[in-house]
């Protein structure tokens, strides 16, 4: 099985994030049977702030995806204690589901933040990356990604996206001011984020 791994807060799970999901699965590279959310438990990159607690998270991730037979969600992070680590998850993948070919769905300024994160080698080592492209990247910052980190271009497959500017911490913040995340959400997600009055601190 080809397998998309798309880690992340989610906090909350938002059209963009669907969106790059999608194009991944379709794009003919790849070949994606499936495409595994991997909400993460204690993100290690995201300390200096609050986040919602992982019951909300993954029911929002399940309201979002129901539906669609190729977009499952994992648990792995969740049940692992301490830091959320993507080495990590792709080992615990890979011993799971043995023969399967991993790969790790991202954007393209979490490609280039790579070299940051823990191991970055044996991320590379354990699955190519399937990375969102706009269609806009500059020679020299695909240059210094190389330089970082050299080898990687090799096992990136670019997938072609639309332009989607949302995030979710302006969608917390628009949910915190009062104002409409229409159609930044699934219909689902926005019921369910007014229903337990997320955000709203």
């Amino acid at each position: 099985m080809r397998l998309g791994v798309f880690g992340g807060t989610f906090d909350p799970v938002h059209i963009g994030h669907l969106r790059l999901a999608e194009s991944a699965r379709e794009e003919a590279e790849l070949s994606l049977d499936k495409v595994l959310f991997v909400p993460a438990g204690e993100p290690w990159r995201k300390k200096e702030r609050l986040v919602s607690a992982a019951a909300h998270r993954m029911a929002m991730l399940r309201l979002a995806i129901e539906g669609n037979d190729a977009f499952e969600l994992s648990k792995v992070e969740l049940e692992r204690e301490g830091p959320s680590y993507t080495v990590e998850t792709l080992e615990a993948l890979a011993k799971q589901q043995p023969g399967d070919e991993l790969f790790l769905i991202m954007g393209e300024d979490a490609l280039a933040d790579l070299p940051k994160w823990r191991e970055p080698e044996r991320i590379v080592a354990l699955a190519k990356l399937a990375v969102a492209s706009r269609g806009d990247s500059s020679p020299e910052r695909l240059d210094a990604i190389e330089k970082a980190l050299p080898g990687v271009l090799a096992r990136v497959i670019w997938v072609p996206m639309e332009v989607l500017q949302i995030s979710g911490s302006d969608i917390r913040e628009s949910v915190r001011r009062g104002w409409s995340i229409r159609y930044l959400v699934p219909d689902a997600v926005e019921a369910y984020i007014h229903q337990h009055a997320l955000y709203r601190g």
